[in-house]
């Protein structure tokens, strides 16, 4: 059940913002980070409340990531971050794979310290099918494949082709010019 529950959102970008519009029906609290918060009207208007990333974590029902891969994230989601964690929460990663220690996400679904988790990101893509995430019955294991969803599928293709030809070429390869 999400109705009433606190939903963090770490890295509120495009995506992270499309995610708190999904859960208003829902009637969760959301919680958010992001590198520049939003003005106290745009918080207003979306309904949502500015946190620092131990705040997100540690009031948090849900805590889904939608964050770039960058130096400061780089294992943002370690053991310590994990335990301070309620253990009633479950974790979603959508963001990258080196966002979240898997070995200390393993750990702590190991030891209860979470209830569970949700991926479509590994520290090694594609995942080698012994990835201990995988044996889990808490946890969801997708591929990453967001950007070949039905209404992406046709761009997502072009996309692919088009950066082919490009590396063929010795051209450098483009970035996507649609939202995955």
């Amino acid at each position: 059940m999400l109705t009433g529950k606190t939903v963090g959102i770490i890295g509120y970008g495009a995506i992270g913002q499309n995610v708190a519009r999904l859960l208003k029906p829902f009637g969760c609290r959301i919680l958010y980070n992001k590198t520049r918060r939003l003005d106290p009207a745009e918080e207003a208007a979306q309904d949502v409340r500015f946190a620092r990333v131990p705040e997100v974590l540690a009031e948090s029902d849900v805590v889904s990531l939608h964050c770039p891969m960058t130096p400061e994230t780089a294992g943002m989601i370690d053991r310590a971050a994990l335990r301070s964690m309620k253990r009633s929460a479950v974790l979603i990663n959508v963001a990258r794979g080196g966002v979240v220690v898997e070995a200390d996400l393993v750990a702590a679904l190991e030891a209860g310290e979470i209830l569970g988790a949700a991926t479509d990101v590994y520290e090694t893509e594609p995942t080698p099918a012994e990835n201990p995430l995988l044996r889990f019955d808490n946890v969801v294991a997708t591929p990453h494949i967001a950007a070949l969803a039905a209404d992406n599928f046709e761009k997502g293709i072009r996309q692919i082709f088009g950066n082919i030809e490009r590396v063929l070429r010795g051209e450098a390869v483009a970035a996507a010019d649609f939202v995955c």
